[in-house]
């Protein structure tokens, strides 16, 4: 077992650095769209301010190139001082001069967010000088940034090579959520996967085939699949390199007894069509393009839903950026969240969806990772928690 945020002892007056994760969605205009990742990393803020420690937020926003003020966390820390009950800074820098006088004025228990880490090129370069400037201010690192600890960036797994450390609560969380439902799942287990591209599924798909009863495939990949089945697309978004590598996955489900679900009508547009006029049809043929899964895939997907003792979905099941084809995914969202089975939901698109279906309570767990959820499924670790180092007992 990693060592946690509560294994520390003696933290009254240290400087911990803690890496959350505040990349929450904005809209053009830099409007925050969703506090979820702030909220999760409450429990830990607030347990470190318990502890009487001087807290060190560090934290990404978008995919800058150098600095860009639409994707500087100062608004973060206006939404933090209205949630905390304590003093929280801002410092436009994230190391130097700055910094430090900041941090020597604080007090016990007060809270200093650093302006975006990925506002400095070796951030993501996992530069090791970057990492040492950070370390340098600080007692002891706490990642509780579970969504970004698939990638090795200074302030994930850099930093955590230099310092004490350990995780915090939300991480735990997660760790303990995913291997559970992996490792001892609850029957009959329902994995719900959408997306694209069909190469970076294919891990999570053998894993799941491994582990779930049933898989249920939709979104752009699943015309790939629905081609390696010997099934007519029309003009869908296939991957044709990946068409043998889908016919193994489910090749490889058939041997191992598991029942793997494709759409069986679509949503679908005619291609060329400048007015994108949709209609729902069985068969895929000639120019027509599916866009999102059908009312008869909605309600075959929504029994095996009903049916199951716990569901792990990642991934929407049609374009769901373009607001004309979420009906799908929103259906389905509301159906596990009206589900009984224990339900775990990751990634961004796919817990939007469960928010839009205004039944989010239904939902026993929102990961608060995407790309980090699928990692975690598979390995049943995470680069950045390797170098954590692990509990005494």
């Amino acid at each position: 077992m990693k060592r946690t945020v509560k294994d520390l002892v003696n933290l009254k007056g240290k400087v911990v650095l803690l890496r959350v994760d505040f990349n929450v969605p904005i809209d053009k205009n830099g409007k925050i769209l969703d506090l979820n990742r702030v909220n999760a990393s409450l429990p830990t803020i607030k347990y470190l301010i318990e502890q009487e420690a001087k807290i060190v937020l560090m934290s990404h926003m978008g995919r800058p190139e150098g600095y860009e003020i639409r994707l500087s966390l100062w608004p973060i820390s206006l939404i933090l001082m209205q949630k905390l009950n304590t003093k929280v800074y801002f410092s436009n820098k994230a190391t130097g001069f700055e910094v430090k006088e900041r941090l020597h004025s604080m007090n016990n228990g007060e809270v200093l967010l650093l302006e975006n880490v990925r506002f400095y090129e070796g951030e993501t370069k996992c530069d090791m000088k970057f990492a040492r400037e950070l370390a340098s201010i600080g007692d002891v690192f706490i990642n509780d940034a579970f969504g970004c600890s698939h990638r090795k960036h200074a302030t994930t797994y850099g930093i955590a090579r230099l310092m004490p450390n350990a995780i915090g609560l939300l991480m735990e969380k997660e760790v303990n959520v995913l291997t559970q439902a992996m490792e001892e799942p609850k029957r009959p287990f329902v994995a719900v996967i959408g997306g694209a591209k069909v190469p970076y599924k294919i891990k999570i798909l053998r894993r799941f085939i491994d582990q779930a009863d049933t898989i249920l495939i939709g979104g752009a990949m699943a015309y790939t699949f629905l081609v390696a089945s010997g099934i007519a697309v029309g003009e869908s978004i296939t991957y044709l390199d990946s068409v043998d590598v889908a016919r193994d996955v489910l090749n490889y489900a058939k041997e191992k007894g598991k029942k793997v679900l494709l759409p069986i009508d679509h949503i679908a547009v005619r291609k060329g069509d400048k007015k994108q006029k949709k209609f729902a049809t069985d068969s895929l043929i000639e120019d027509m393009v599916g866009m999102d899964i059908g009312p008869k895939t909605v309600k075959l997907f929504s029994e095996e839903i009903m049916q199951a003792g716990q569901i792990v979905w990642n991934g929407p099941l049609g374009k769901y950026e373009d607001e004309d084809y979420r009906e799908g995914t929103n259906k389905i969202a509301k159906a596990i969240s009206l589900s009984k089975a224990y339900s775990v939901v990751g990634g961004g698109d796919s817990v939007s969806a469960v928010k839009a279906s205004k039944n989010a309570g239904g939902v026993n767990f929102l990961s608060t990772g995407g790309g980090a959820t699928l990692k975690f499924i598979e390995d049943g670790s995470l680069p950045c928690l390797e170098v954590i180092q692990e509990q005494i007992r």
